[in-house]
């Protein structure tokens, strides 16, 4: 009888231990934090302004970047040369922790959609050109934008 009360406190034990560690208690939503002060050459959040017509279309086949303009409310690494911003997301159709592939790895974020009026916490990289060859859809083209930011990581953040 004395061997089974321990088995059953041994049990009791190693099932608490084991639910800690699967309990959901938000630990995705830690990684996803961390990485945003981690990664990129700058950190900033960031209240995207708007998106361009035509600028984020489901192409399964064409992978791309698109330039959103977002205006900066806090910048919390690096320095910016001022308060509005254009930044290039990889494959901005897919929620970004779904936007990495064999092509592009550097990138994700919690992010699921981009609406405009949202505020991103974001982990950028600059110029585009040094961390992203490929097709970018950019409606600002010829405008005088400055420097293109490459977006590392993106998650929704708050004011």
């Amino acid at each position: 009888m004395k061997w089974a009360v321990r088995i059953g406190s041994m049990l009791a034990l190693a099932a608490a231990v084991l639910s800690s560690f699967s309990c959901g208690s938000g630990s995705a939503a830690k990684v996803a934090e961390s990485q945003v002060s981690k990664v990129g050459a700058v950190e900033v959040t960031a209240r995207l302004l708007e998106i361009p017509a035509g600028a984020i279309f489901k192409r399964h086949l064409y992978n791309y970047a698109a330039i959103l303009k977002y205006q900066v409310l806090q910048v919390h690494r690096g320095a910016l040369p001022g308060d509005v911003i254009y930044v290039g997301h990889y494959n901005p159709w897919k929620p970004r922790a779904e936007a990495p592939d064999k092509r592009v790895r550097n990138t994700g974020g919690s992010l699921k959609r981009f609406e405009a009026g949202q505020v991103h916490r974001m982990a950028l990289e600059v110029p585009i050109d040094d961390h992203y060859m490929g097709g970018i859809v950019n409606k600002y083209f010829g405008k005088d934008t400055g420097p293109l930011y490459w977006a590392v990581w993106t998650d929704l953040g708050s004011e």
